[in-house]
């Protein structure tokens, strides 16, 4: 199974320097959580921002929910510090800002394995740049630590020169070349964030498109869209049940030694019913997520 059984309906950014937000993580219905010790970090709580994340990720507390820090480029007078400090702390993966090479996930990567990281720790990257999309299949080949792609849809839109639009059609073609290398990679991959938090019907809208282009999830900057964005993400029950019926049928013609089957007038084939495996496993594991978050 390819990292992205996973679920990532809703990965949610917290501010490392906010222990308040830190402290709530633990409540939220989040499939993920990424700290950050970048963008929403001021350059001089950088260190305090570090310290608080590594001591609420010791501490504990965050059930099954996937813990993500995002640090500090590593070019930057933080990052290397960050990845030495992380490393050790129980995060799942470290999320990388800016990627653009296969040569600066290895960087990462050699940093993680010096620093006394442990071999399920995984790594993230940022897909925010013009070079990180063109480079997208290189980057997704880089690591096998690498479990994700993360689009930064707000910097590819300035570094494009593009506009916001409730279509996204300037950013389509950078989202499918990410999806795709994603995919080609057997990674998961999640959207990037609706800036405009008063416009509902917009983020539901970016959500339905996400889904619909293939993405697993969403990132998010409050807690109050958790909500819509796992509904949106998740199976739907009519889809479960129809999955899991085409499973069961499709068992039973195999078993009389048919290789195709009709399901209520559809012609189901091995394509239809892998996809309804791996929809019917995301359900189970969205309800394991449910019940071990909440412990």
């Amino acid at each position: 199974m390819t990292s992205s059984a996973r679920p990532r309906r809703s990965v949610l950014y917290m501010p490392g320097s906010n222990a308040r937000a830190l402290e709530k993580g633990r409540g939220l219905p989040a499939d993920a959580l990424i700290l950050d010790l970048e963008d929403a970090v001021a350059p001089d709580t950088k260190e305090l921002a570090r310290n608080q994340i590594v001591a609420a990720v010791l501490a504990g507390g965050y059930g099954a929910r996937e813990i993500i820090v995002r640090v500090n480029g590593l070019d930057t007078p933080w990052g290397q510090e960050d990845v030495a400090a992380i490393a050790g702390c129980g995060a799942d993966a470290i999320l990388l800002p800016k990627v653009e090479s296969a040569a600066m996930v290895q960087k990462l990567e050699a940093l993680m394995v010096s620093s006394g990281a442990a071999e399920d720790m995984a790594i993230m990257c940022m897909m925010e740049t013009p070079l990180g999309v063109l480079r997208a299949d290189e980057i997704s080949g880089a690591s096998g630590r690498l479990s994700c792609l993360v689009m930064g849809t707000s910097d590819l839109v300035k570094d494009l020169q593009a506009a916001h639009t409730p279509d996204r059609a300037p950013v389509l073609t950078s989202l499918s070349l990410c999806v795709l290398a994603a995919r080609a990679y057997g990674l998961a991959i999640v959207d990037g964030v609706h800036l405009d938090l008063q416009d509902d019907s917009g983020f539901a809208a970016s959500c339905r498109q996400g889904r619909e282009l293939g993405f697993d999830g969403k990132t998010l900057i409050h807690p109050k869209t958790v909500a819509a964005a796992n509904a949106a993400f998740a199976p739907s029950v009519d889809e479960i049940a129809w999955s899991q019926k085409i499973i069961a049928a499709h068992s039973e013609a195999a078993a009389e030694g048919k290789g195709v089957v009709v399901v209520d007038g559809k012609l189901i084939e091995n394509l239809h019913v892998e996809s309804a495996q791996r929809l019917v496993a995301l359900a189970g594991k969205i309800e394991e997520l449910a019940s071990g978050a909440a412990h």
